[in-house]
C-alpha cells in the first residue's frame, strides 16, 4: 500500500483504491467505469438509501441478528452522514449499471468502512464490519432501491409542497388586490368578454391547488415499500418479521405515514407509482408554463404589447438596448417547466423498460424525479418571492384595452339580434370607433339601456340579473 492508495480484492480481482476515501472496491471499479456526465448523485437519494442502511442495522440489532455493538456502529456512520458529513464520498454517476448497485454499493461500503474506524480499525479492512455481511444483511439493490426512491420522493415533497403553497397564496392575495380590475377578456388571442384581473390570478392560484391535489393523491401510493422483498421480491435471506419491523422503523425515524407493501413482488417489478407520480408533476409543469405565458404577454411592452401588468424588474434586460426590463423570472420559470417535461419522457420511457422481475433503469429513473422536484420546486419558490408578490395592475391601460374591445358587441346580442351585433363589431373595428360610441352615435338602443348592457364590471359576473 502506498502513501496515495490502498490495494483491495472482490470476486474480480485487485484494485487500487485512493487511501483517503471513504468508498471501496465496487465504488472504485464504478467510478472509473461510469465516468458519463459529471454529475453525482443528488443529496436525498443518498439519504434516503442511508436511512433505509440505518433502520436495517436497528431492526437487525432488535431481532437479535446483529450484534449491537456492529449495529450501533453502523447507525453512527449513518447519522454522520445524514448530519451532512462524508457528501463527497458519494462519488457514482446517475448514469451507471442497471438497478443502482452501483449507488448501492458506494452506500454500503461508506458505511462500513466509516462504523470501522468508528471501532478502532482502518478503512479497507472491512473487519469487523462488512459492506455486504452486516451493511446489507437481508438486503439487495433490488428492494433497497426502489424503497429508496419512494422514500427519497416522499422525504422531499413537504418542502416542494411548500413552495407550490406560497405560489399558490402570492397568486390568490393578487387576485384579491385585483379584484376590481376590468380588462379585455381574450380568447385564441382575440378580443372576448371583459374580466376581471382578479378572476384570471385567482384562477392561477386554483390551477396550482388542484395540482397540488393531484399530486397528493399520487403521493400516497408511494407510501407502500417493498423492503423486504430481497432479490426477487420473495423475501429470501430475510428473518421472520424482519419486512413489517424495518417499516416501522423507518416509519419512527422519518416520521412518514409508510406502510408494509401488499405485494413486494409487484412493488419490485413496476415503477408504475413513481411514473404516475411525475406524470402529475409534468402537468403541474405545462399548467405553469400556461401561467407564466401568460405573464409574459399581459406584461408585454411597455409601449407595444399589452401592458396590462408590471412585473417586478429583477436585472437589466438587454447588453445593448438601454433600459430593457424583460420578465427574467417568469422566462426561467419556462425553462425549468420544459426541464421537468423532458424528465417526464425519461421516466415514462425507463419506467416501460420492467423486465420480468425487476426495472433495471432505476437510476436514470430516481435522478430524474428528484431532479424535477428540487428544480421545480425552487422555480415555484422564486417565482412567488421574485415575481408575482411584487405584480402591479396597470389600470389604465387595462382600462384603455377593454373599451376598446369588438367583442362588447356580445353583450348587445340577447337585445339587438348576433348578425346586427357582428355587424356593430366590425364597423367598431373597421371605423376605429368604440362599440359604445358607435351604438349611441346610430342611436340602435336607448343610452340608459346601453349603459346597463355595457357595464363592464355586470359582465364579469355571471348571469345578467333584470333591468
Amino acid at each position: 500500500m502506498s502513501d496515495l492508495v490502498r490495494s483491495e480484492q472482490d470476486s474480480l480481482g485487485r484494485l487500487d483504491v485512493p487511501v483517503s476515501a471513504l468508498w471501496g472496491i465496487q465504488t472504485e471499479r464504478a467510478r472509473r467505469t461510469f465516468a458519463i456526465s459529471g454529475l453525482r448523485p443528488l443529496p436525498g437519494f443518498v439519504d434516503a438509501v442511508v436511512r433505509i442502511k440505518r433502520a436495517a442495522a436497528l431492526t437487525h440489532a432488535a431481532l437479535g441478528t446483529l450484534d449491537p455493538r456492529l449495529a450501533d456502529a453502523i447507525v453512527r456512520a449513518a447519522d454522520e452522514v445524514l448530519s451532512g458529513e462524508h457528501r463527497d464520498q458519494f462519488v457514482v454517476d446517475p448514469y451507471q449499471a442497471g438497478a443502482g448497485t452501483s449507488h448501492h454499493m458506494n452506500v454500503n461500503e461508506v458505511l462500513a468502512n466509516r462504523a470501522n474506524e468508528l471501532l478502532g480499525t482502518p478503512r479497507g479492512s472491512y473487519a469487523p464490519v462488512h459492506p455486504n455481511d452486516h451493511v446489507n444483511q437481508a438486503q439487495s439493490t433490488n428492494d433497497v432501491i426502489p424503497t429508496a426512491i419512494r422514500l427519497a420522493i416522499l422525504l422531499a415533497f413537504p418542502s416542494f409542497d411548500a413552495s407550490a403553497a406560497a405560489l399558490e397564496e402570492a397568486f390568490a392575495e393578487r387576485g384579491r388586490a385585483f379584484d376590481d380590475v376590468i380588462k379585455a377578456g381574450r380568447t385564441h388571442l382575440q378580443d372576448a368578454m371583459p374580466i376581471r384581473l382578479g378572476q384570471e390570478f385567482a384562477a392561477y392560484a386554483a390551477t396550482i391547488a388542484r395540482g397540488r391535489a393531484r399530486l397528493g393523491r399520487a403521493l400516497d401510493d408511494l407510501r407502500d415499500l417493498g423492503i423486504g422483498g430481497t432479490a426477487v421480491g420473495t423475501g429470501v435471506n430475510t428473518e421472520f418479521g424482519y419486512a413489517a419491523r424495518i417499516v416501522q422503523q423507518l416509519r419512527d425515524d422519518t416520521g412518514l405515514a409508510v406502510r408494509e407493501g401488499a405485494d413486494r413482488v409487484q412493488l419490485m417489478q413496476s415503477m408504475g407509482d413513481v411514473e404516475a407520480f411525475h406524470a402529475n408533476l409534468r402537468v403541474f409543469a405545462s399548467d405553469l408554463i400556461k401561467i407564466a405565458d401568460d405573464l409574459r404577454l399581459m406584461a408585454s411592452g411597455p409601449r407595444t404589447g399589452l401592458n396590462e401588468i408590471r412585473i417586478p424588474a429583477v436585472q437589466p434586460g438587454s447588453s445593448i438596448m438601454p433600459g430593457k426590463v424583460n420578465p427574467s423570472v417568469v422566462e426561467m420559470v419556462c425553462q425549468v417547466c420544459l426541464q421537468v417535461v423532458g424528465n417526464d419522457a425519461t421516466v415514462s420511457a425507463a419506467s416501460a423498460h420492467g423486465e420480468l422481475e425487476l426495472n433495471v433503469m432505476m437510476p436514470v429513473i430516481a435522478h430524474n424525479v428528484l431532479f424535477s422536484l428540487t428544480i421545480l420546486g425552487n422555480a415555484l419558490r422564486v417565482l412567488a418571492d421574485r415575481c408575482v408578490v411584487g405584480i402591479e395592475a396597470n389600470r389604465e391601460q387595462a382600462a384603455y384595452w377593454v373599451e376598446r374591445s369588438a367583442a362588447l358587441a356580445t353583450a348587445l346580442a340577447p337585445v339587438i339580434g348576433y348578425a346586427k351585433a357582428a355587424e356593430l363589431a366590425t364597423r367598431s373595428v373597421t371605423e376605429g370607433v368604440l362599440i359604445r360610441d358607435l351604438v349611441e352615435r346610430e342611436q340602435v338602443l336607448p343610452l340608459a339601456q346601453l349603459r346597463h348592457l355595457l357595464d363592464l364590471d355586470r359582465l364579469t359576473r355571471g348571469a345578467i340579473p333584470p333591468e
